[in-house]
């Protein structure tokens, strides 16, 4: 699939990682549905070639990219920002979640690549996008009373806080996130540019709802109320309500029903 964007009718145009599932995919539905463009920076070929088909190239469009990579995300972000002339959000999906102890059964260390890739994927993934989304940002247009020029929205997880057995490298890279809000909103305030976190609990995304009944009502049992999985698009609401509420900024929220995980 080749790495062309089509022209946006829409207001804005919002950046979106790993919105070819999960989150990223009902954050994308929400924008879209609110008569955004979203750009859908993932790896995945094939689904972004179903999302197109499913909402239409006027509405969305693919560039294949690896958050990891220093060059690509430079490219890629330089390519939607030459090819549209709102962006003003960004949202950060894309993420993995193993789970792995750091001694197995018999006693064997997490090899450290585990770690590294996690960390790599979840955290500096993250910061890579959002440093250069920010220096195209930094060149918008003020928008507002409040002259605003973007929003960066990163995806967090109650592990950050409450990292349950077999999370290490999950929730270092989570709350790795969570610590780089307030300074990365701090960072770029006088730019015009605001940094907001969301921090799911257990959501309903495809990867949980395939799992067995048994081990989702487990989840479930810990939420205070309402007493069940996060719908993906709660979260993809909140995007939208940190979009539109200007005095959001530097804020990690909590968006689990009033979960606190427990050990295990």
């Amino acid at each position: 699939m080749n790495n062309s964007i089509s022209p946006s009718n829409t207001s804005y145009t919002a950046i979106v990682t790993g919105a070819c599932s999960g989150l990223g995919h009902a954050t994308m539905a929400t924008l879209i549905q609110a008569n955004w463009h979203v750009v859908m920076l993932d790896m995945n070929d094939t689904l972004a070639s179903e999302r197109i088909a499913e909402y239409g190239s006027d509405k969305c469009s693919f560039l294949k990219a690896d958050v990891t990579n220093e060059n690509e995300i430079e490219a890629v972000v330089q390519q939607a920002f030459s090819q549209h002339d709102d962006i003003r959000l960004c949202v950060n999906c894309a993420g993995i979640a193993p789970a792995k102890r750091i001694l197995n059964r018999e006693g064997e260390a997490m090899p450290l690549g585990d770690f590294a890739k996690t960390i790599n994927i979840n955290l500096i993934g993250t910061f890579n996008v959002s440093r250069v989304v920010a220096s195209y940002f930094a060149k918008n247009s003020v928008s507002g009373d409040d002259s605003e020029r973007g929003v960066i929205i990163n995806t967090a997880s109650v592990a950050g806080y409450e990292g349950q057995i077999g999370q290490t490298a999950y929730a270092a890279s989570k709350g790795g996130i969570i610590g780089l809000c307030l300074p990365m909103a701090r960072d770029l305030a006088p730019l015009g540019i605001r940094v907001n976190t969301i921090a799911p609990g257990v959501m309903g995304t495809p990867m949980l709802l395939g799992m067995p009944e048994k081990v989702q009502d487990a989840l479930a049992a810990n939420v205070q109320f309402p007493k069940r999985l996060g719908l993906p698009e709660e979260f993809a609401k909140l995007v939208l309500h940190i979009f539109d509420n200007k005095y959001l900024n530097g804020e990690t929220i909590r968006l689990d029903g009033g979960l606190r995980m427990p050990p295990k």
